[in-house]
């Protein structure tokens, strides 16, 4: 069932920077406030990348639909990736009078004779929160049986948006898988990815350079994850949160409960993937990795660079608009300026106040109202190109300027150095497309 004080607490997360200005860290949910995206949802996008788990809706079919498929969360698992094909209990009206603890039951079963997962997570949704189905009883009972994780998530959209959604997937994770297996061995610079879901990749093109340096991935929540792995967290020297802040809440408790200290990063961009390097490094005060680290960055920028070259040539000169959420709001702008880019303005609209602080840094105009913003910046600043989600394309396209999708629909990863030349080439391959310039002219038989 939902734990109201839970969710006080994990609104009122004590790690937030805007904690210490505002009563609740995070907006309590107002009525059609999760139209954009509900806990249910949220939690379910924050645990997906795990692909050695059947992930299981209790719900009616139409939840599944919410958050399924909609990200590339690239995984590396051979024997039977589970996220290819969504799994609900199909809950209907029966169900609501007479209860679905039954259909569930039956639903776990079918699972391990047929799909024979390495765990089972199990999402509460709204209307089998709202009708008391009692899944703890039969999740345990389950997991005693089949001796497999089952895990039981509560985050019916109802209770909030998508970023509480994500932070009650990760308490589900802490008390139910993390601690729960010892490894053979303990390395002394095991790391865990916190919030890093392998969109695109992303992931990979960075977890090989820290690998050089000595750095060890001990577990991934949950880009390209194991659930073996994330049960074995707790032996990590330090957390790393790579993308989602909501997730601050679990670094936290970790802290409290293993001694695991954590540091916040971003891989986007050259500036930022050798600070990210160096702040995880620099975590474990050991000099020889400190001094590996500096080599492998002074020899990857060098490369990179050269590669650069044309690409700042092409963009000398031109603007760019960033819309986009998140820690992206600041970290793409810093990427953007990394291949020769001038950034007008960047959307501040779904950042922390943390990202808010860390975005003044790089760009002067935080919009706050980007839907009515980026317009009119785009007319008086003589803007070249706008970076955001599908929905903005329209703006592009009227105003007559280049457009690329840098949100999770993006096709190739952004992420370390490599993803900058990836980035580099979408952008040229935008500024140069003529399609932008005629897209919104007249019919010429008119």
């Amino acid at each position: 069932m939902v734990n109201k004080k839970l969710i006080r607490e994990l609104l009122n997360e004590s790690s937030c920077t805007h904690n210490k200005t505002k009563k609740s860290s995070c907006d309590k949910p107002k009525p059609g406030a999760t139209s954009g995206g509900c806990a249910f949802e949220g939690s379910q996008i924050s645990l997906f990348p795990f692909a050695d788990v059947v992930h299981l809706v209790h719900s009616p079919a139409t939840c599944i639909g919410a958050s399924w498929e909609t990200r590339q969360t690239l995984t590396s698992y051979e024997k039977q990736n589970n996220t290819l094909t969504g799994y609900t209990t199909d809950v209907n009206t029966n169900d609501v009078i007479f209860g679905g603890t039954k259909k569930l039951e039956d639903s776990i079963e079918y699972i391990v004779k047929h799909k024979n997962p390495k765990s089972i997570f199990v999402y509460e949704t709204c209307v089998t929160a709202m009708i008391g189905d009692d899944m703890d009883n039969v999740c345990s009972r389950m997991e005693e049986k089949h001796k497999i994780p089952v895990v039981v998530i509560h985050s019916p959209g109802f209770v909030g948006g998508k970023n509480l959604g994500s932070r009650l997937g990760a308490e589900s994770v802490f008390h139910q898988l993390i601690g729960t297996k010892e490894p053979k061995e303990i390395h002394p610079f095991g790391i865990n990815l916190i919030g890093e879901y392998n969109v695109t990749g992303d992931m990979w093109q960075y977890i090989s350079i820290l690998e050089k340096i000595g750095i060890k991935i001990i577990s991934t929540l949950a880009g390209d994850g194991r659930v073996e792995n994330i049960q074995m967290a707790h032996r990590a020297k330090l957390n790393v949160i790579v993308c989602a802040k909501s997730l601050i809440s679990l670094t936290r408790k970790m802290q409290e409960k293993y001694q695991i200290p954590y540091v916040s990063v971003s891989f986007y961009g050259k500036r930022d993937t050798s600070n990210a390097i160096r702040s995880i490094v620099n975590a474990f005060g050991d000099e020889n990795l400190s001094k590996k680290a500096e080599e492998i960055i002074k020899a990857e920028e060098s490369k990179l660079e050269e590669k650069l070259i044309p690409y700042k040539k092409l963009f000398k000169g031109k603007k760019a608009i960033l819309n986009t959420g998140g820690n992206k709001s600041w970290s793409i702008a810093s990427a953007l300026q990394d291949i020769g880019l001038e950034v007008v303005a960047t959307s501040v609209k779904k950042a922390t106040l943390e990202d808010k602080e860390i975005a003044s840094k790089y760009v002067d105009i935080l919009m706050t109202n980007p839907g009515v913003e980026q317009a009119k910046l785009i007319d008086e600043h003589n803007v070249d190109i706008l970076l955001a989600g599908g929905r903005s394309l329209y703006t592009a396209i009227k105003k007559k300027v280049a457009f690329v999708d840098v949100n999770q629909e993006k096709k190739v990863s952004y992420g370390a150095y490599n993803g900058l030349i990836n980035l580099a080439k979408d952008v040229s391959y935008a500024v140069n497309n003529r399609v932008f310039k005629i897209v919104g002219s007249p019919e010429p038989w008119n």
